[in-house]
């Protein structure tokens, strides 16, 4: 992902975070400050990481898979409830192959390693994955002993809508939130002029395949090229499919621009996990901007 049009009013921070590198591009009010604002992002981006990551054994997602395995209900607030509840549309719309609760099934595929789960593994993940099973009511969260809940594919995107938000109240003018190509927009650059990002090649990424125009919302990326290994001649990537326990084998990548960068997200994700056919039926009908390398490594895209 790369973006265009960088001026002597947008000042630019980069650094690493969430296992990606990120950028904050920020045109300021006269009394902002780059520093001071840049500061309080970078918290607040730590706040949520160190919250919703599955790396951190005291992440408050870890002390709800914990409280799992123990069979034990937990108390969970306002901010995790719409979370889950935005998981819970993304699994209704995409007839469960967005599921959080694939969190056994994730954590099978090692993909250091490369080795691909015995059959018996596998069953065994795909009986503790259903996100029917879950519930939340009066902010006690509860599911079956055992299950494991996952973020992955929702928490880069909600943050980068959430920097968005905070980067407006402490004064920035407009900008562009880049977390490892999960994007969201701050306000509208002058003269309705676009950010123009380019859409990396899955296959030589080094190169670009497309562009795609945003004026506001939020842009995301989900493919097959960043976690993967190849097994006797097969290729797996980190994308599973909650159904089959295996890695999807539709879509290479999909980039996706839509009203918030959580909302492109899930449906970049879905996207991939659908057939390529379905996948790009089902992108069309949503009537939004958006780029896609199917598994002939054919490119597709639609401005919408």
């Amino acid at each position: 992902m790369t973006l265009n049009a960088e001026t002597s009013e947008i000042k630019t921070c980069s650094f690493r975070a969430m296992g990606s590198d990120c950028e904050f591009h920020l045109c300021f009010e006269d009394a902002s400050d780059l520093h001071f604002v840049s500061k309080r992002m970078l918290g607040e981006l730590e706040r949520l990481e160190s919250k919703y990551s599955k790396f951190r054994k005291d992440s408050f997602l870890s002390q709800i898979n914990l409280a799992a395995s123990k069979g034990d209900e937990i108390r969970i607030d306002d901010e995790t409830q719409s979370l889950l509840t935005h998981a819970m549309n993304c699994f209704e719309q995409s007839e469960g192959l967005f599921d959080i609760t694939a969190g056994k099934l994730n954590s099978l595929w090692d993909f250091k390693e490369k080795k691909v789960p015995s059959a018996e593994e596998i069953d065994l993940a795909l009986s503790l994955t259903d996100f029917t099973k879950v519930s939340w009511t009066n902010g006690i969260l509860s599911m079956p002993a055992g299950m494991n809940l996952d973020f992955g594919g929702i928490v880069k995107e909600y943050a980068a809508d959430t920097l968005a938000v905070l980067a407006k109240k402490l004064g920035v003018k407009y900008g562009l939130i880049n977390l490892g190509g999960d994007i969201a927009t701050v306000g509208y650059k002058p003269d309705d002029v676009p950010w123009k990002v380019g859409i990396t090649d899955p296959r030589s990424t080094k190169t670009e395949i497309a562009t795609i125009n945003i004026y506001s919302g939020g842009l995301a990326t989900s493919g097959d090229y960043k976690r993967f290994f190849i097994y006797k001649g097969e290729r797996f990537s980190h994308i599973l499919n909650p159904k089959t326990g295996f890695p999807s084998t539709g879509l290479r990548a999909v980039s996706v621009a839509a009203n918030l960068c959580t909302v492109a997200g899930s449906i970049a994700t879905i996207a991939m996990l659908k057939d390529e056919p379905d996948a790009i039926k089902w992108l069309n009908g949503l009537d939004i901007p958006f780029v896609t390398m199917d598994s002939n490594l054919s490119i597709l895209k639609n401005d919408a």
